[in-house]
This record gives C-alpha cells, sequence and structure tokens, in this order.
C-alpha cells in the first residue's frame, strides 16, 4: 500500500508542475490588463508603471512564473490583484462553503443512485429497470438552474418551507446551515446520481454475468448474499473511480448553482477571479483543484485495493 501511495505521489509531482505551468501561461494571452482595472477610471500613467512594477507583470514570462513557483513552495499563493488579500485566506473562507455542499450532494447521489443501479440489474427487463432509467435520463436532463429557481419558487416562496438562498456555517447553526443548504445540494444531486445509476446497472449487469456469480448461485448461496457480497463488490471498483472524478467537478463546477442560490463557494470565487484579470487568485485556486483531483485519484487506488484485495499483489 505504501509503495502504490509512493508511486502516485511521484507522478503527481510533474502533473501539478505541468498544470501550473499551463495555467501561467494560458492566463497571460487572455484579452485585458489587470493593471487598467487596479488604476481605476483616472489611469494615471505613473500608478501603471508603479503597479506593474510591483506585481513583476514587465519581467519576462519565465521569470514571473520561477518567482512565483518559488513562493507557492513556500506557501504563499500570492494576494489577490484586487483586492489585496492572501489567496490562501480566499481559499480558507470559499473552499469550506463548497466542501459542504459537494458532500451533501454526494451523500444524496450515492443514497439513491447506487441502490437504484442494484435494483436496475436485478430486475432487468421489468417494469422497475424502465421506472429507473427514466428517472436517470430525467435527471442527466433537467438543467441545475431551472430545477434550483423551481424549487425556490416552490419550497420557498409558495410552501416557506427551506430558506431560499444564502449561506449559514454549521459552526454557527448546524440545523440552520443544513436546511439552507438542503435545497442547492438536491439540485446538484440529481446529475450525479443519474448518472451513478447508469454506472451501476451496468456494472452490476457485467458481474451478475461472472462464473463465480454462477458458481455461488449453484452452491446454494442467498441471492442477497450473491448480489450484495459477491456482485457489488466487484462492481464497486468503476464507481469508486466514477465517485471521486464527479466528487472533484463539484468541487469546481456548481458555479451555477452557487449563482441560484446565492452561495459565496469556490465556483464564484474562480469565476469572479477570471473575469477581473485576477491572475494570483485564478493560478491558487486552479492549483487548489488539480492538487484536489490527484488526492481523489490517490484516495480512489486506495479504496481499489480495499474493495479487491486481489490488487494488493498487482
Amino acid at each position: 500500500m505504501l509503495r502504490l501511495i509512493f508511486r502516485r505521489v511521484l507522478v503527481a509531482i510533474p502533473t501539478l508542475m505541468l498544470v501550473s505551468m499551463l495555467v501561467f501561461m494560458l492566463q497571460k494571452i487572455l484579452p485585458g490588463d489587470p493593471v487598467l482595472t487596479l488604476a481605476g477610471e483616472e489611469r494615471d500613467p505613473a500608478v501603471l508603471d508603479y503597479l506593474r512594477e510591483k506585481y513583476r507583470l514587465n519581467d519576462p514570462l519565465p521569470m514571473q512564473y520561477g518567482a512565483w513557483g518559488l513562493q507557492v513552495l513556500r506557501g504563499n499563493l500570492g494576494k489577490s490583484l484586487r483586492t489585496d488579500v492572501p489567496v490562501t485566506a480566499l481559499i480558507a473562507q470559499k473552499l469550506p462553503v463548497t466542501l459542504q455542499l459537494a458532500a451533501m450532494s454526494m451523500f444524496f447521489a450515492l443514497l439513491v443512485g447506487i441502490p437504484m443501479g442494484i435494483v436496475a440489474a436485478v430486475r432487468k427487463g421489468s417494469w422497475v429497470e424502465a421506472g429507473a432509467n427514466m428517472v436517470a435520463l430525467s435527471g442527466m436532463s433537467i438543467p441545475n438552474f431551472w430545477l434550483g429557481i423551481l424549487l425556490i419558487m416552490v419550497v420557498s416562496v409558495q410552501w416557506k418551507l427551506l430558506p431560499a438562498s444564502g449561506y449559514v456555517s454549521p459552526f454557527e447553526d448546524f440545523w440552520l446551515s443544513v436546511r439552507t443548504m438542503l435545497m442547492p445540494s438536491l439540485v446538484l444531486s440529481t446529475a450525479i446520481a443519474a448518472y451513478l445509476m447508469r454506472h451501476t446497472r451496468s456494472a452490476m449487469l457485467e458481474a451478475l454475468s461472472a462464473d463465480y456469480v454462477r458458481t455461488a448461485r449453484a452452491k446454494g448461496v442467498a441471492p442477497r448474499h450473491v448480489v450484495l457480497l459477491h456482485a457489488l463488490r466487484n462492481a464497486l471498483i468503476p464507481i469508486v473511480t466514477l465517485v471521486t472524478l464527479l466528487f472533484g467537478e463539484l468541487l469546481a463546477g456548481a458555479v451555477l448553482t452557487e449563482q441560484v442560490f446565492t452561495i459565496p463557494g469556490f465556483g464564484k470565487l474562480i469565476v469572479d477571479a477570471v473575469f477581473t484579470r485576477d491572475y494570483a487568485v485564478v493560478q491558487g485556486v486552479v492549483l487548489c483543484v488539480a492538487g484536489g483531483f490527484i488526492a481523489l485519484n490517490l484516495l480512489a487506488d486506495v479504496l481499489y485495493v480495499w474493495v479487491n484485495p486481489r490488487l494488493r499483489h498487482a
């Protein structure tokens, strides 16, 4: 296990370096000049020269990247060009919000998607499978922003059951925080649950047709044990990959949902940074997201070994 983790970490280091180089170089070709935004309406040439010198924007790109990279190695992601707040402070402020939203969304998706996929595979060809496929297709087809607005109109405005928008930290008021995040997490979980259902169904159908499942049935093993202990454990391997990738997408891809429900999360931070040409924030956020994806892939590799012990000797 330790050897597996060590190999993955060795691969992660050049991957993070490549991501940082791509992000640093690509954002420089974006149209617009962040210094003009910082200088205000007057745009005094002396002020423009001072700002470019302060943020080293006159240096060649390799020197800018090298200086930024050395600061990153020291744990310093720089300061926001727009607010002069350290990027690490912004990430520490926004990331827990999106982590809570992503965790709740994934919880609801796992709670619905995997059982539906198992039932659809076991009851193949029945009305249960047809209904599950219809629900999954609906979940993948309904836009998140439309579903979010509909829930706000019905649940919040008409029924007055849940808050329509905003965010409350669970450390301030736990139950109010859960109630506030319930609707956006349900909105995000619909498509994820649909993907999980389809992949679980396909993996379970393949596992249920395997020789070891037929042997277990021939030996008189209870049907429930055949499905849950034999087939599901082997079918979980591709599902683990899907869950980790979907969770990583939730960390950076909940922009529309955060906008609809006015949630000050990670997605809104990166979108605002791109629009305002806030280079330091974009670089720090993308690097953090890339690190999150790599950590989730490492977690998936560890879960593979836990789910399927045969991989310990691979």
